[in-house]
């Protein structure tokens, strides 16, 4: 009896294992090189995301399948024991999308102002996908000099949609999804 409910617990294990997120394979997203800089009167941020493409997300992408990245940023005041103030908050899509025919990588944004590029190679594309530069947080008039504040953020795949909810029948594609732990930058005005 005990043989049988350890080889349950074992295949158990190896299931969730072999199924579960890139996370348990030792390849983790997560943000780097973040800056916050206080220029053009905004409080500007700084960021890449590193290990955030997979080979199954690059076949995906080549496939034809449009990916999109979801960047997460808050601005807080910090109020000592009381709760933290939100000041701002902001959520920017990437996507990429492959045309097969003319052989050519499109990313477009949601970031005001930014037009969308296309690329050749798809290691300029997963560099335009994977960096947020210079994109305004809050003015700075609406700070409080000598204040204490952070900014916080967070990006994650969106969940991958297929025509006709073929998402259901090609179910394994959930297996690329990810989402970064929130990286959180202080600093004072």
């Amino acid at each position: 009896m005990h043989r049988k409910i350890f080889l349950f617990v074992l295949f158990l294990e190896s299931f969730f294992l072999l199924f579960s997120p890139v996370k348990s394979f030792g390849i983790e997203a997560k943000i780097t090189d973040f800056l916050i800089t206080g220029t053009s009167g905004n409080v500007l941020i700084y960021f890449r995301v590193k290990n955030c493409f997979t080979m199954k997300m690059e076949e995906a992408i080549h496939a034809g399948i449009p990916t999109t990245f979801t960047f997460i940023a808050e601005l807080y005041e910090e109020r000592g024991n009381n709760f933290d103030k939100l000041e701002s908050s902001y959520e920017v899509r990437h996507t990429v999308k492959y045309d097969n025919i003319k052989k050519f990588f499109y990313v477009t944004y949601t970031e005001e102002g930014k037009k969308p590029e296309q690329f050749t190679y798809m290691s300029k594309a997963k560099t335009a996908m994977s960096e947020l530069n210079g994109f305004a947080v809050i003015p700075l008039k609406q700070l409080v000099r000598d204040k204490r504040y952070y900014v916080r953020v967070k990006v994650k795949l969106d969940k991958v949609r297929l025509p006709l909810h073929l998402e259901y029948i090609f179910f394994f594609l959930s297996l690329w999804d990810f989402e970064t732990d929130w990286y959180r930058q202080d600093f004072i005005y």
